[in-house]
């Protein structure tokens, strides 16, 4: 075992002061959950961590969320399990960068901002141009998401999330397929697709969103999103050691449609 000094911080003020004091020999923790294995799995041994939190839990168990947000609310509730819910948190999840974020997607399609701090002030940063690779984003050493803002338009669209894995129990998503839809009658007035895992990064699909634009909600046109979005054009979906690329690129033809009518419920 390693002993650390731990702090939990009041306000953002205290936790750029224990930033800059300790500066490289501190780590930020918001659940700990990824942290702590990387802590354990690298030479990285941190001597100070520096905790924040907002739970996985907290989303999970908010009915504002679940009736609003419903995307993110499912992607929240399919993060381990509810041991790891109550702990691992939203920003960190985010932050972590995994291609198989199960809240990456969902965030995509609700168009979230991610709002980061430093002692120099703040920027906000569209989520699309958030992540660069896998556990890459462009938040600085010196900067911490402080909030992530979801425009209020985006409760308009109805919204699912979809994660795909092996077998019913704590497992990394194959493939996670996140959808929102805008209807006006039976058109799609808009639309939002986000593929997790198919690529280094989480990614929204415009060629599937641009093609939605304008057209009945009917079958025969899902199925040609699925189409679309499986193609090299959309996604080129990579081999693991979890998948082969082929099996990924037929989930996403046949899950575009599938989490569009989820979407829209029974």
């Amino acid at each position: 075992m390693i002993n650390y000094e731990y702090f939990k911080p009041e306000s953002l003020d205290e936790v750029f002061e224990l930033m800059q004091q300790y500066g490289s020999r501190a780590a930020l923790v918001a659940g700990g959950t990824d942290v702590m294995v990387f802590i354990k799995q690298s030479n990285h041994s941190p001597e100070v961590l520096i905790s924040l939190l907002a739970t996985h839990r907290m989303l999970e168990q908010s009915k504002m969320v679940k009736n609003d947000l419903t995307a993110l609310h499912q992607g929240a509730s399919q993060v381990g399990s509810v041991q790891v819910r109550n702990v691992g948190t939203l920003g960190g999840n985010i932050c972590n960068a995994a291609p198989s974020a199960d809240t990456a997607g969902p965030l995509l399609i609700l168009d979230a901002v991610m709002v980061l701090q430093s002692p120099e002030g703040q920027r906000r940063v569209p989520i699309e141009q958030f992540f660069i690779g896998p556990s890459e984003t462009v938040k600085k050493d010196d900067e911490v998401l402080v909030e992530i803002e979801i425009p209020a338009e985006m409760s308009r669209f109805k919204t699912a999330y979809c994660k795909h894995a092996r077998r019913q129990a704590m497992n990394l998503p194959i493939i996670g397929v996140s959808v929102g839809v805008l209807l006006e009658g039976d058109v799609i007035a808009d639309s939002r697709i986000a593929l997790t895992v198919v690529a280094p990064t989480p990614i929204r699909v415009p060629q599937v969103e641009a093609f939605l634009k304008g057209k009945p909600f009917e079958e025969a046109v899902l199925n040609e999103a699925g189409e679309i979005a499986s193609s090299p054009e959309c996604c080129m979906p990579r081999d693991s050691v979890r998948c082969e690329g082929w099996y990924r690129e037929e989930m996403v033809r046949v899950l575009i449609p599938r989490v569009a009518r989820a979407a829209l419920g029974p």
